[in-house]
């Protein structure tokens, strides 16, 4: 049955390349992910937030405390049992940097389970109360769908990319209902260089998904009438960028040291009982930090600024200016570890739509502590909306996509020149301390990160040592002399020879040179043992190093050949830089397909 529709599949794909180019079946297939994306992005939001409503359902707040302990706790645990029960042995990873590591290590191939699996776990996850987003996971899963799109079909590296970063932009403009929000994050995340046919599919992908978002489930993320700005509170917006672009780098640091605190817990189970019951007592101090948070937020922008303390424990302080603007200042910095906890225990979500609410809780501290000194009134929404968009933009190392986002889902244009300084601002001061953004640090650590400030090693860290292994070289054995191997060392097609003991370790290398003026007499040794003559090479190539570190010990002694052995020492071939240079204008012009 299978072969039948592998066969079906490949006289369709030899029937549409003969009828269609390329070019524009990738804008059909454009159009196919991006009603796909939006529909994935509409179940997604339908579903988390009925698991929400069914479980607040008529419970008065007074008693939704006890609930706050254990729900958070319930959905984390439901998301890992899900992935240990139903996937079992296949790999489950959330965020956005599986994406970009797809993109630079797995030539854009997302397993097809990601289609379905981000949906339910975040949906879960958040729906019971985890304090993170569900846009990273939509983007996954939008990825997954572009990436297994573009591969049934048969494409190649360039439109199975494409194709991904389609669904990623279709999974955020679904998610928002903001089109370009999601095409600027899949080509400022995703494709860092590109050319102008790639905002064609990319276009069409995300107005796709965000019609068809809205009309499965039309609720707005944000109800808001931005006002005009005032150019004597300019100064303040830089202020804020200043405090939003510190802040940012904090939250990244905190970011780090969290991920190594839960490395150190084996057990998975573990870590959702900690993290759980950790987030049930944060959530029951700080409500605020229930589910995605938006509901917080939306009541700042209609001016309930009391709102964030009304439904907490003190509730009965809530008319004193300075508990909202410490009670505000306490929840933000327990909003960075809430989502923190969430995503690192077990739960699937991602920081996209924490940085949004931590960015307009600093907003609204900021612009609502400086009213109540009374030296000057500042719009506090205004600054609610310019907190959120500096701290995506610091976050996430993405100005545009921050920029542009926040001014659709908010209706902010009439800030634009705000935004623009305040996303600026955030991003260069947290560029300047981080070189790498939260998504990309741990790829570029481990030399994967697809970066175009250096190309050279880029393309190197893509190549795998595996496919520029040469195997093809006759091996001698250590009690063999070279008379009793002389015909195999006369027709060989190679220089160098490794001697190999019977274990599989390699002993040395010997260069056909130096053999062939044995077998003449030139030299003493033809009754000698492979052994005896062997020779240690320079160094070896380990099969776990990177290209990168390969072509240090090839250039620190100015060898062309080295042998590559395992953990074991066994013998398993050499490596050459013809290999490499072969493999490396291959990856070029990959790369270059990749940009067009």
């Amino acid at each position: 049955m299978r072969i039948t529709i592998q066969k079906k599949l490949n006289e369709l794909n030899r029937w549409r390349m003969q009828k269609i180019s390329n070019r524009n079946f990738l804008i059909i297939l454009a159009f196919l992910v991006g009603i796909i994306g939006g529909l994935a992005a509409a179940l997604l939001k339908g579903l988390t937030h009925f698991i929400a409503a069914t479980l607040q359902n008529d419970i008065e707040w007074q008693y939704k405390y006890s609930f706050y302990l254990i729900l958070p706790l319930l959905g984390i645990l439901l998301s890992v049992l899900y992935v240990r029960k139903f996937l079992k042995n296949k790999k489950m990873e959330h965020g956005i940097t599986p994406i970009i590591y797809a993109i630079s290590r797995k030539s854009s191939r997302i397993e097809p389970h990601n289609v379905y699996s981000q949906i339910v776990t975040s949906a879960i996850t958040v729906g019971f109360g985890g304090s993170c987003g569900l846009e990273a996971p939509i983007a996954y899963s939008g990825s997954a769908i572009g990436s297994n799109t573009g591969r049934f079909f048969g494409l190649q590296y360039k439109e199975v990319t494409m194709l991904l970063a389609c669904g990623a932009a279709a999974g955020i403009a679904g998610a928002f209902n903001s089109p370009i929000a999601g095409m600027i994050f899949a080509i400022e995340i995703l494709l860092p260089e590109f050319s102008i046919p790639a905002f064609i599919p990319l276009l069409i992908s995300a107005a796709l998904a965000s019609v068809v978002s809205r009309l499965l489930y039309s609720e707005p993320l944000f109800h808001t009438a931005s006002t005009e700005w005032e150019v004597g509170a300019l100064i303040f917006y830089i202020l804020l960028a200043v405090i939003v672009g510190l802040y940012t780098v904090y939250f990244a640091k905190v970011s780090t040291a969290v991920k190594s605190w839960f490395s150190k817990i084996r057990n998975p189970y573990n870590k959702v009982w900690f993290s759980g019951i950790s987030l049930g007592l944060m959530i029951f101090i700080f409500p605020a930090l229930y589910g995605e948070g938006y509901l917080t937020i939306q009541q700042m922008l209609d001016g309930q600024f009391d709102a964030i303390v009304k439904n907490s424990l003190f509730a009965d302080y809530r008319h004193m200016a300075g508990v909202v603007v410490c009670y505000t200042v306490l929840t933000l910095f327990a909003k960075s570890f809430a989502s923190l906890f969430t995503l690192n225990g077990g739960g699937n979500g991602g920081i996209f739509g924490p940085s949004l609410v931590m960015g307009g809780l600093l907003g609204f501290a900021f612009a609502y502590g400086i009213n109540q000194t009374g030296v000057v009134m500042l719009n506090v929404p205004n600054f609610v909306v310019a907190g959120m968009a500096g701290a995506l933009a610091g976050i996430m190392h993405a100005p545009l996509t921050g920029l542009f986002l926040i001014a659709e889902i908010t209706g902010g244009y009439t800030l634009m020149v705000p935004l623009m300084l305040v996303v600026s601002i955030s991003y260069l001061i947290n560029r300047s301390i981080l070189k790498h953004s939260v998504y990309t640090k741990v790829l570029a650590d481990s030399g994967d990160l697809l970066s175009y400030e250096d190309k050279d090693r880029t393309v190197l860290s893509m190549m795998k040592l595996r496919y520029v292994l040469e195997t093809n070289f006759i091996i001698l054995r250590p009690t063999e002399t070279p008379l009793d191997r002389k015909s195999d060392i006369i027709h060989s097609k190679r220089n160098i020879f490794p001697i190999v003991d019977d274990e599989g370790k390699l002993v040395g290398t010997i260069y056909s040179e130096r053999l062939f003026s044995i077998l003449l007499g030139e030299e003493e040794g033809v009754d000698k043992t492979f052994d005896q003559l062997a020779q240690k090479p320079n160094d070896v190539v380990r099969d776990k190093e990177n290209m990168e570190i390969v072509m240090t010990k090839m250039n620190k002694d100015d060898v062309w050949i080295l042998p590559v052995v395992d953990e074991n020492d066994r013998y398993m071939g050499f490596i050459s830089k013809s290999s490499v240079f072969n493999k490396y204008r291959a990856l070029l012009v990959r790369q270059g397909h990749y940009l067009e």
